[in-house]
């Protein structure tokens, strides 16, 4: 089936879903050559930064959950740490940390390093593709040129004021000084430069060899708190993901410091809910209720791994999810001051034949992250060291070596009935949401799974830029649901888009008992889901 596909089933070797089109098609490409998911998910990795980079760059950071063909899940944590230049005392004269420019972009890198170990992992099941043709795709997609997609539009035109006068934005994303109309075609000669490098030089120059030098040589320039010493220590780490058990089956995603945690508690307490269908009051306002117990708790525990305050594994146990579950009013909304985040992110999933399913997600943060390029390697830097906080006494304050909070998460089910399911979504705090209204749409309330990704959605809290934290519902809703929602206490917001940004870009691959796969990808995005 094409890429432009936002379905694609029955398939035996294997499926690819990703929020671009060409994207897909070159994990496709992968596939048909002979590659396993984890190659497909690498050459896709590479080409969304290509095509896609308002959500995702090789600046950003990146994990992986990948359930290998035998059955054991294994997570690849791509998260860079802040520079040791990053102090408090360096930022004495901002009440936060800055979202653009050089002092925004204060981590290393981690999404390369995580590439690296998928590498490593696609060898030993029997990965026999070169670096070259994984990445090939990509580097001719930045090379030629790529054609700008709606969304980057719309966001290069919103952001501009901010993003304008940062190093290296209006030499890569502005041609002739200007906001790129959608459907123009753009190039990323830089970018597709060092990709070449790295196809023939090895992953691995992105930190200790001549790439590396160039990129710590231009965050100099520009003033960043990242040096040459901190992208050469750096390393992605090999982690057991969290799990939970439900009835349905295991549930698995990501360890901090990413929000995996609460993406787990929101499906524990939601099943214990007992809801017998879904798109009724009980399904909304469960769900809502379960995301406001779930994200008390990530603001309280979720921070760098080596600085956790109690051990996240904790409250998966049984007990205190029927302790949480007894604060839930199963009539009246809770209240919702929390402070969320905000989130620009890709999700991509592939499955092969083996057995192998990987839910990956690579992220900038916000939309075009710091919006620093660097000239040399045409690399765009993330944010994500916004996330940390400039109070001392904070879970998450800025120390140098530090790793930031991640709304990242990626998420794997394996199901009692044979099925193993790669799903995620971008968004911010939407994240855990999403899934949580894929999962219990599709496994726990039986709807066809590219109609549970259609199907509208909400958003509880703040994510692309926006600052509010009301109820936002899409407008496709029954009425009388967004009646009930509101008579319950929910401060509740209807969207004029049948389909909205704001609830994120979500997809799904399915690895089916006999051998079939399927994949779906979402909507409101620009991809789609192919297979062979």
């Amino acid at each position: 089936m094409a890429a432009m596909d936002l379905h694609s089933a029955g398939h035996r070797r294997g499926v690819v879903a990703a929020p671009h089109s060409a994207t897909a098609a070159a994990g496709r490409a992968v596939l048909a050559e002979g590659g396993n998911a984890l190659e497909a998910m690498i050459a896709m990795a590479a080409s969304i930064a290509a095509v896609y980079p308002h959500m995702n760059h090789i600046g950003g950071d990146g994990f992986w959950l990948v359930r290998e063909p035998k059955g054991r899940v294994r997570a690849f944590m791509g998260a860079g740490p802040a520079g040791s230049r990053a102090r408090l005392e360096a930022y004495r004269n901002h009440e936060t940390i800055p979202a653009r420019g050089p002092a925004a972009a204060l981590t290393v890198p981690g999404a390369v390093g995580a590439w690296t170990l998928a590498l490593e992992a696609a060898k030993s099941f029997g990965g026999k593709l070169p670096l070259d043709v994984l990445l090939g795709h990509a580097i001719r997609q930045a090379r030629d040129g790529y054609v700008v997609a709606k969304s980057q539009a719309r966001l290069t035109a919103e952001k501009l004021a901010e993003l304008k006068d940062v190093p290296g934005f209006a030499a890569a994303f502005l041609p002739d000084g200007k906001p790129p109309q959608a459907g123009a075609v753009l190039k990323q000669s830089a970018l597709a430069a060092t990709l070449d490098h790295l196809a023939h030089a090895g992953l691995g120059d992105f930190y200790r060899g001549d790439v590396g030098r160039e990129v710590a040589a231009d965050l100099e320039r520009i003033g960043s708190p990242v040096t040459r010493d901190d992208i050469l220590r750096y390393r992605p780490v090999l982690a057991e993901p969290l799990s939970l058990k439900l009835d349905a089956g295991t549930v698995y995603n990501t360890p901090p410091p990413t929000q995996g945690l609460a993406s787990l508690i929101i499906l524990g307490l939601y099943e214990r809910l007992g809801v017998k269908a879904a798109e009724t009051f009980e399904f909304a306002h469960g769900l809502v209720e379960a995301t406001k117990r779930a994200f008390r708790i990530r603001d309280r525990i979720v921070t760098d791994p080596a600085k956790l305050p109690q051990p996240p594994e904790r409250f998966l146990d049984p007990a205190l999810l029927t302790v949480e579950l007894q604060k839930i009013d199963l009539r009246k909304a809770a209240k919702w001051p929390a402070p969320p985040g905000a989130g620009d992110t890709i999700w991509m999933g592939a499955a092969d034949t083996s057995g192998m399913a990987v839910s990956y997600i690579q992220s900038l943060y916000w939309e075009f992250g710091s919006g620093c390029v660097l000239p040399r390697t045409g690399v765009l830097m993330q944010n994500r060291g916004a996330s940390f906080s400039l109070d001392p006494k904070a879970l998450n304050r800025l120390a140098p070596g530090r790793l930031p909070f991640h709304t990242l998460n990626p998420a794997l089910a394996v199901l009692n009935d044979g099925r193993v399911m790669a799903y995620g979504t971008m968004g911010g705090d939407g994240q855990p949401q999403t899934q949580g209204m894929i999962f219990a749409r599709h496994v726990l309330h039986r709807i066809p799974l590219e109609k549970a990704i259609d199907a509208p959605r909400w958003l509880l809290g703040r994510t692309w830029g926006s600052t509010v934290t009301n109820l936002r519902m899409e407008a496709r809703f029954d009425g009388s649901l967004i009646d009930r929602m509101m008579s319950a206490g929910h401060d509740v917001e209807v969207l004029g888009d049948a389909y909205s940004d704001t609830m994120g870009h979500a997809g799904a691959v399915v690895l089916h008992p006999n051998g079939t796969l399927e994949g779906a990808h979402d909507p409101r995005a620009d991809g789609g889901a192919a297979g062979l």
